[in-house]
């Protein structure tokens, strides 16, 4: 198990139980590597398909989405050595380094500037299926995300991950990092993620990429960006961000001067 804490337990005020996960392992999704969410409390286990027909509580008060990668998850190695792997084995050259200076799109578009449009889908495919071995153990928290997460939790808040990364691997990086959220939505981008960060009455959806900031117009929600991924300061600052920090270890100063409506 990788650093960080467990899902929180709504049960009894206990820890919930979770059996060792194997990477190979399939995890919940509507579509396999597409979009979904799941809702974590207990008893339900992270893979777990969520009832879709059944109303979301979302509660009251304090809500924060958190995007995933370069802003939660430090996932450059992992996506690097994927990158890598599918270079040998298709004997295409692709600049590594340049990937994960451009983490943040959906992945088709990334694999694009690698392979002909007809050869993408198939390399989607391979890339989502050897991701969970490779990509998942490498993969680390960024300085400040346990902190940040756990300064909602001291305002009795729900925390909302919503990543463009698909939901299998989504699920998968939150396990193993031992974040502990409410909700977990992968498979959307830019102002797609809106509609989840609606739902759940998110006042702040934080996020290193400038998607993210649309994500956040989408919702009604400030757009909290830090300067972790693609953009620096001056950028997101440009893009129209709300409130700018360099990393998740300023957060949650900023936090404690938050007041949601």
């Amino acid at each position: 198990m990788g650093p960080g804490r467990r899902f929180r337990s709504q049960l009894n005020g206990s820890r919930a139980k979770v059996p060792a996960l194997s990477y190979s392992d399939p995890v919940a999704s509507p579509l396999p590597g597409e979009r979904g969410y799941s809702h974590v409390s207990s008893p339900l286990n992270l893979w777990d398909v969520p009832d879709h027909d059944s109303p979301t509580s979302t509660g009251s008060g304090l809500a924060v989405g958190f995007d995933l990668d370069l802003t939660l998850a430090d996932t450059r190695a992992g996506i690097s050595a994927v990158y890598a792997a599918i270079a040998a084995e298709t004997g295409v050259a692709i600049d590594t380094d340049l990937v994960v200076r451009r983490i943040g799109p959906p992945l088709e578009e990334e694999l694009a500037y690698w392979f002909p449009p007809d050869e993408v889908p198939a390399m989607a495919a391979r890339y989502r299926a050897i991701y969970a071995d490779i990509a998942v153990p490498a993969t680390v928290l960024m300085p400040g995300a346990s902190a940040a997460l756990d300064a909602v939790r001291v305002r009795g808040g729900r925390v909302i991950v919503v990543s463009g990364k698909n939901q299998a691997d989504t699920e998968r990086t939150v396990r193993y990092l031992g974040l502990e959220v409410d909700v977990v939505a992968g498979g959307l981008f830019g102002a797609e993620k809106g509609a989840v960060l609606r739902e759940h009455a998110a006042g702040a959806y934080i996020g290193d990429h400038t998607g993210d900031v649309d994500a956040a117009r989408a919702a009604s929600a400030v757009a909290v960006a830090v300067a972790t991924g693609a953009y620096d300061s001056a950028a997101l600052t440009a893009y129209g961000a709300d409130v700018v920090l360099p990393d998740l270890l300023a957060f949650p100063e900023w936090l404690g001067g938050f007041r949601t409506p």
